[in-house]
């Protein structure tokens, strides 16, 4: 009786594992290319900081644009790499499941043919075995063989239950990187459409400044009366709202219910009365806190919720207010708005989990510079309006208004 070889398919090896070689090759290449860019992103936010420190000067606006346009580029080169990357390993995958699945396949057909050899020689009778030429001096060695060969049948079966138990873990990781594949694909084309808004943005200030610095200066005296005026308009409007604060509707003052919106915090101005907001608006008080956030920064949602309005008061007011800005209605009890964004990525009545990226900071409506503007209310107390500005030709502005007593500190939460 001859014992067959429990192997896998050799050739089907060998033909699988040099492409999953060049594959990894390819990929850590990849990783150590974005490990290079990522110092490239923090030096040019550094830079952007330290220009928005400057005087507002027609310069330093130039080279504010400029420097963000050279970070915008880094980012588009970052996800770039991250969907190649991701690309490679969903084709990695692909030839390590091709692997597994002709190994299964192989020992499967070996045990197959294992099985039917030994159903063949239980089906011999002692007296063909006394009549066969071996006789009887070859059964004790096919006896042998016998125990050996059914110990390499329950080893193989039991590769074959791990080898099927590995495919299972593939599929599933590739199933998450191509979910992921898409996600960067979705991303690299939001961050195309920053980027060409910066070239915009860049186009329109040399155009409305003549590329003098007389000329800026008048622009920007312009934008701060026409903020002070607008500011003036909502204030006496909210002044006139009735809200009374139920305490149980909403957590306790200090309880931490909020992720944070960006990756990395840094105030800049904080909730109230501050040096800077005595300066910077007509009543006096910030009502909200700031986070540092160069364009293009991803924002994310503070906790699940429901997305209550999106809009964009430069169309009406060009670089009087929130500029572009997201409404969520959170699920206990607070509500938050993200104003000056640069591009909001999240739509009016979708649901949003903790953490989910809604869309990307920027410098819009009026803003000394590229932050994140965050005010958080008790949600009862506020409500997306459209109202005609006076400071505006009478144009409908539409944004979260709310009585003064519907606002809350952010940082009580967070």
């Amino acid at each position: 009786m001859s014992v067959l070889l429990l192997v896998a398919d050799t050739f089907a090896v060998a033909q699988v594992l040099p492409t999953i070689d060049d594959l990894q090759r390819k990929i850590t290449s990849k990783t150590e290319e974005l490990e290079k860019l990522k110092p490239v992103i923090k030096e040019l936010e550094k830079s952007i900081d330290n220009a928005a420190t400057k005087k507002k000067t027609l310069g330093t606006e130039i080279k504010t644009l400029d420097l963000t346009k050279k970070k915008l580029e880094t980012d588009l080169k970052i996800t770039q790499t991250k969907v190649d990357t991701t690309d490679l390993i969903i084709r990695k995958l692909d030839s390590e499941i091709s692997y597994k699945e002709n190994e299964v396949e192989a020992r499967t057909l070996s045990l197959k043919e294992a099985l039917l050899s030994i159903y063949e020689s239980d089906e011999q009778t002692l007296a063909q075995i006394a009549l066969s030429n071996e006789g009887f001096s070859s059964f004790w060695n096919d006896i042998e063989a016998l125990e050996e060969y059914s110990d390499n049948i329950y080893k193989n079966i039991a590769q074959i239950k791990l080898i099927k138990k590995e495919l299972e873990d593939k599929n599933n990781k590739q199933i998450t990187e191509k979910r992921k594949l898409l996600g960067l694909k979705g991303e690299l084309g939001e961050r195309k459409k920053i980027t060409e808004q910066n070239k915009i943005e860049k186009a329109q200030l040399l155009k409305l400044t003549s590329n003098q610095e007389t000329e800026y200066q008048k622009t920007l005296k312009k934008k701060v009366a026409l903020m002070e005026a607008l500011e003036k308009e909502i204030q006496d409007y909210e002044s006139t709202l009735k809200f009374i604060l139920d305490p149980t509707s909403i957590p306790a003052r200090g309880t931490k219910v909020f992720a944070s919106p960006l990756d990395n915090l840094f105030i800049t101005q904080n909730f109230g009365k501050t040096t800077a907001s005595a300066r910077l608006y007509a009543s006096g008080a910030h009502n909200g806190t700031d986070f540092r956030a160069s364009v293009g920064t991803q924002v994310r949602a503070m906790q699940s919720g429901v997305v209550a309005g999106v809009g964009d008061t430069d169309t009406a007011c060009p670089r009087a207010s929130f500029g572009k800005w997201v409404l969520i209605r959170y699920n206990n009890g607070l509500a938050s708005v993200y104003g000056h964004m640069s591009l909001v990525t999240a739509k009016e009545g979708q649901v949003v989990s903790q953490g989910e990226v809604v869309g990307y900071s920027g410098n819009t409506g009026y803003s000394t510079g590229p932050h994140l503007h965050v005010s958080v209310y008790a949600s009862a107390g506020v409500n997306v309006e459209s109202r005609p500005s006076k400071s505006c030709g009478g144009r409908m502005y539409r944004l979260p208004l709310a009585a003064f007593s519907a606002y809350l500190d952010p940082m009580d939460y967070m």
